[in-house]
């Protein structure tokens, strides 16, 4: 019994992964791969002494919380939009924000914000030629995953239960990528995995 369940989980947990895995095969053109624009603007931000600062809504949130830990952990001066600690943000620094159907309310005026005090804006987007944050983006990072802006239409097609559903696929697809973003610039920033271990907290 335990076997059969052990083996449910396996296969249930490779379906998962192998419908994330299969979101970065899935061509972008005209849009760079969104691996190649946030390595490289992060990696212009930290050698120029800016700040990185991030924000999202909801599970996207989430996500881009555990991005800012691992850019701390990189040595690279990183806020949360909203934390108490949140310095001013200026020309050289860069925010990093995720609509992942498009548009939110707060994403666009946060990025807009960001954009009048001369900073560049990445936008992580499954929509990136009808959301209404991406006007307010230096760069878009397209990332061509399922949302809420289309998983009704996914669900139409198939009258099943979905294996992920709403923006699920997005924001998996958001920490994959993420872990791929952090491996390449601790290579970029010549950061030895000992140097990145030193920056994690002993306040636990």
């Amino acid at each position: 019994m335990a076997s059969e369940n052990s083996s449910s989980m396996s296969s249930l947990a490779s379906q998962i992964c192998n419908q994330i895995a299969s979101i970065f095969s899935k061509p972008t053109a005209p849009h760079p791969p969104s691996l190649d624009i946030m390595v490289a603007e992060v990696t212009n931000t930290a050698t120029q002494k800016g700040s990185v600062f991030l924000y999202g809504v909801g599970r996207e949130g989430l996500m881009l919380k555990a991005l800012c830990m691992r850019l701390a952990h990189l040595g690279i001066s990183t806020h949360l939009v909203f934390d108490m600690t949140t310095p001013p943000i200026s020309s050289n620094d860069l925010l990093i924000a995720s609509a992942g159907p498009g548009g939110f309310s707060t994403v666009d005026a946060i990025c807009s914000r960001a954009r009048s005090y001369g900073a560049r804006v990445l936008l992580l987007t499954a929509q990136p030629e009808s959301g209404s944050s991406v006007k307010h983006a230096s760069v878009v990072a397209y990332v061509p995953a399922q949302t809420m802006a289309d998983d009704d239409d996914e669900q139409g097609k198939d009258k099943s239960r979905p294996l992920m559903p709403m923006g699920s696929v997005y924001e998996g697809a958001m920490f994959v990528l993420f872990e791929m973003v952090v491996y390449k610039l601790g290579e970029a920033l010549g950061q030895s995995p000992e140097a990145v271990r030193s920056r994690h907290t002993n306040l636990e």
